[in-house]
């Protein structure tokens, strides 16, 4: 039997899907190099069946963050691993497949990318090339990845502008604003494990595509047919810029305006750990945290660029195992504070010094409450927002990040914009907030042009100014500059305050249990249930199918108050416009708490975010108020866990 005839009868067998069966055939018929027909062989020889489904039986879709999934295969073939010649730790090809990140996936979104912008321009009646800047992580395979896109746009017409190395995510959407392309790209998994690598596509106002954008170009990627990608595997960088010094400076200078009072470094000497988890982070938050006049301390093992993360378990900065280097040398050191950013730059975690002087870890959702408290009380001194707040200043965050930060925010008289899980929707009313201002002033007003404070008093008469922008897993945006989460500018502005901090003679923590006197206890909890492949698809689909149509009643013996189906359900936000459409839950309690489902869009996972708050009297009763939340809202944890085990297995 030949390799196809083995993988049809495996399909009458039912040990591959019917689309795993359709999509192979699609893939002998394209004419890809012989390596990608080999591994295939291999794979079928093995009754890799498993493996087999994993890679084929989808194309890798667009989620909340882009593309994204292995690009190398969980079975390496001898056919991937080739002559050596590959990166360190990796094969010499990326994994051969449709639901993988490899050549063939990359081009086809490129081209459909490359497509779908230039069918935009055109719309628009403008005759100009379509431009593009690509950046990319330490990743593997994600030079090779950059240069590719590079490459095939060029090709097609356009214009590519590409960065001599790594660098972070928040620079790419700077720079698609500041070189005004018309799109922009990044080769990045974020913070998965190194097997992996993605796609986030970009738009002209610097912001992850949306609707309409996002499906139209998923529809022009699915019109890319596999036969026609042979033009373009060989790279060709004859046509393709790259940036030099003034690209780096354009964004570090936007970048250090997240200090509102940079003078505060003056009055005391801030002591940083800071550690780029081996990624892109040192490359923008290095230079900032410098120039402000910290005293840097950078963990030696983690600063070369190394794809296969060797010193942590996941570079991921919402982790403790991922900061013990660092949280080790500032006990060493006697510093501060620890500043932590992930492989593409985008995510900041922190390490404080608490009143014991030992290191404590804060979550995403206490940074960023502390942020928010800062920077609003900052810019009510600077004048740029009224004393008494405004309707037309806002701070926006996502429906799973806590709801300490409404209060702050509610409290300092601002309104507070919640939007779905992805910096892209907070991207997305950045955007219109700037296209009302720009109706306004007229076309040829030069929104980038305007100096920070002149466009906030703009923004306040005639449209809305963005005070600051959160999400609970460690993204941080100060400025609108910049149209994706920025640990670089996020390091530099936990920096500030913890500059003001120490000068007042106080500790980080000390000012969040300020906050909770203040505005009530509010503890928060995640789940995540991973579940791998074809199979593990399914069952995230069981959740959220039944979630829909068999929703929760009560937990614990707390009955469900509210139940909110954005999917079904017409969700109005804070500006009075519609959230768009998604599986996404919201689970409203009897008792006031909460808690939020949804599918990952980026990683193999069923997500939940709990919600839990309690009033607090005075200082001296928080910590029992801290004790009884915390049990409590393990109980309903464990009781969210185990409704949706049973409904994934339906």
């Amino acid at each position: 039997m030949t390799t196809l005839e083995q993988i049809q009868a495996a399909g009458a067998e039912g040990r591959l899907l019917p689309s795993t069966v359709e999509n192979l055939s699609l893939w002998f018929a394209a004419g890809l190099p012989a390596w990608t027909v080999a591994s295939v062989g291999e794979l079928v020889a093995a009754g890799a069946w498993a493996e087999l489904n994993d890679r084929f039986y989808r194309h890798l879709e667009f989620g909340t963050g882009g593309m994204r999934g292995r690009t190398i295969g969980a079975i390496v073939t001898a056919a991937e691993q080739g002559d050596g010649s590959g990166p360190p730790g990796a094969p010499a090809h990326a994994a051969a497949g449709l639901n993988v990140l490899n050549d063939f996936t990359l081009l086809r979104a490129t081209i459909g990318l490359y497509r779908h912008t230039r069918g935009h321009l055109d719309a628009a009646g403008r005759a100009e090339p379509a431009r593009l800047v690509i950046a990319h992580d330490v990743r593997h395979f994600s030079r090779h990845f950059c240069e590719l896109a590079a490459s095939a746009w060029t090709r097609l017409g356009g214009v590519a502008h590409i960065f001599d190395g790594p660098r972070a995510t928040p620079q790419l959407s700077f720079s698609v604003r500041w070189l005004k392309a018309h799109a922009g790209i990044v080769i990045t998994a974020s913070h998965n494990p190194p097997h992996d690598n993605g796609f986030k596509a970009y738009f002209e106002d610097g912001g992850q595509v949306v609707p309409p954008h996002d499906t139209a170009i998923v529809a022009a990627v699915n019109a890319v047919p596999l036969a026609g990608l042979a033009a373009f595997l060989q790279p060709d960088l004859a046509g393709v810029d790259t940036l030099g010094r003034a690209a780096d400076d354009a964004y570090l200078t936007v970048a250090a305006q997240a200090a509102l009072t940079p003078e505060v470094f003056q009055q005391t000497r801030l002591k940083v750990v800071f550690t780029n988890i081996h990624g892109t982070g040192g490359v923008s938050a290095v230079p900032l945290l410098l120039h402000a006049g910290c005293e840097l301390h950078q963990v030696r093992e983690q600063v070369a660029f190394d794809g296969n993360f060797p010193t942590v378990k996941s570079p991921n900065p919402e982790n403790a195992e991922a900061l013990a280097l660092a949280v080790a040398l500032a006990e060493k050191d006697g510093c501060d504070v620890v500043l932590a950013t992930d492989p593409d730059g985008d995510r900041m975690g922190v390490a404080v010094r608490n009143r014991a002087g030992r290191m404590e870890l804060l979550t995403g959702n206490q940074t960023g409450a502390l942020l928010i408290q800062h920077r609003l009380a900052k810019l009510k001194e600077l004048g740029w927002i009224p004393a008494a707040g405004s309707p037309r200043v806002t701070v926006i965050k996502t429906f799973v990040t806590t709801p300490l930060q409404d209060a702050i925010a509610l409290a300092h008289g601002v309104k507070v914009v919640n939007t779905l899980t992805g910096f892209k929707w907070i991207a997305a009313k950045l955007h219109g907030y700037e296209k009302k201002l720009v109706a306004v002033m007229g076309a040829d007003f030069d929104y980038d042009a305007a100096l920070p404070a002149a466009r906030a008093a703009l923004l306040r008469e005639h449209s809305t100014f963005f005070a600051f922008g959160c999400e609970e897993s460690y993204g941080y945006l100060p400025s609108d500059a910049v149209r994706d989460k920025d640990a670089g500018a996020a390091c530099l502005m936990f920096a500030e305050f913890c500059a003001m901090v120490k000068a007042g003679g106080r500790t980080v923590p000390e000012h969040l249990d300020e906050l909770y006197v203040q505005h009530g206890y509010f503890l928060e909890g995640v789940l995540n249930l991973y579940y791998e492949g074809a199979t593990g698809a399914a069952r995230i689909k069981r959740i959220l199918e039944t979630y829909r149509s068999a929703p929760p009643r009560e937990f614990g013996g707390i009955p469900v108050a509210q139940f909110q189906d954005f999917g079904r359900q017409v969700i109005l936000d804070a500006d009075g416009e519609a959230v768009p459409k998604s599986d996404f839950y919201v689970v409203t309690l009897a008792n006031g708490w909460s808690f939020a489902a949804r599918g990952s869009g980026t990683e193999p996972k069923m997500k939940f975010y709990v919600f839990a708050r309690a009033p607090v009297a005075d200082a001296a009763a928080l910590p029992a108020v801290k004790t009884r939340v915390k049990a409590e809202l393990e109980r309903i944890k464990s009781l969210i866990d185990a409704d949706a085990r049973a409904r994934a297995e339906g």
